[in-house]
């Protein structure tokens, strides 16, 4: 497979130059001081605040191209990132990788107190990333999804969470990912509706199972169809809480995080909530 090449340099950057940079300050709400992060090259970072969910942080995070923000974030990563990214054959997918870990890391950073060099990502024996810092696993919880020129990262100090965020398009045999995906009563409710509604409703559901299966660690190892998310979030609740028969004592909450551009769920464990 061909080497994918480099993004282009900005205007007037010459090779030697990768390594300036210039300091970002990163805020997180209920901080009391901002700390820094050099993001090389670049005017801005292309994250921001998106919302929050109870102990849960979710930040946004601009994927469109942008060979200024490519090329800085490419700086920012290590020696395992750069050689994953070089793997990538379209554009796209590695876009929206250099992008999303960069900013992760400096969101990561700057609520860990450590430098970049510092941070490591382990990955759990079911695939789940979790952060390093000084080769000790870090006691933050963080997830991470995009979908086309969107992304999100979502962190909490403690409790599993997932983020999930799909863009709203149709669907070539939309019918076998509704059967992939939905249990017997979504899919009677999903199958009634027509046209935008039916894929608002589907994309809402969607996300919310693929933010818990995210959440719960074990990704797809688990049948979605086995559990439905609750009666009042399909029935327009943007939140709930429920328990998975997988993992029955543990309960979640899951909340519609998504706006018109995208649909986006976030699922976190919670501590003595009754399912409802």
């Amino acid at each position: 497979m061909r080497r994918p090449a480099h993004p282009a340099q900005p205007p007037g950057v010459r090779g030697g130059e990768r390594g300036l940079t210039t300091t970002v300050a990163c805020r997180l709400p209920e901080r009391a001081e901002a700390r820094t992060f050099p993001v090389p090259l670049v005017r801005a970072p292309w994250w921001q605040q998106y919302t929050r969910v109870g102990s849960a942080t979710v930040l946004y995070v601009d994927l469109a191209p942008d060979p200024e923000r490519e090329w800085a974030a490419l700086a920012c990563l290590d020696e395992g990132e750069l050689a994953r990214w070089s793997r990538f054959e379209y554009s796209g997918p590695r876009r929206q990788f250099v992008l999303s870990r960069a900013a992760v890391r400096a969101v990561l950073c700057t609520e860990l107190g450590c430098r970049n060099d510092e941070l490591a990502f382990g990955v759990s024996p079911h695939g789940k990333p979790f952060a390093r810092v000084r080769d000790r696993q870090a006691d933050i919880s963080f997830s991470v999804s995009h979908g086309g020129w969107h992304g999100l990262i979502a962190l909490a100090p403690e409790g599993r969470l997932g983020v999930d965020i799909e863009e709203r398009v149709e669907r070539r045999r939309l019918d076998l990912l509704i059967e992939a995906a939905l249990g017997e009563e979504e899919t009677a409710e999903v199958t009634s509706a027509t046209g935008s509604e039916q894929l608002h409703l589907f994309f809402k559901l969607w996300t919310m199972k693929e933010a818990l299966l995210k959440a719960h660690g074990e990704g797809f190892r688990l049948d979605a169809t086995a559990f439905e998310i609750p009666r009042a979030i399909r029935l327009g609740e943007t939140s709930g809480t429920l328990q998975l028969p997988q993992l029955p004592g543990v309960t979640w909450r899951v909340q519609d995080v998504g706006d018109k551009r995208f649909a986006a769920a976030l699922a976190h464990e919670v501590d003595g909530e009754a399912s409802s």
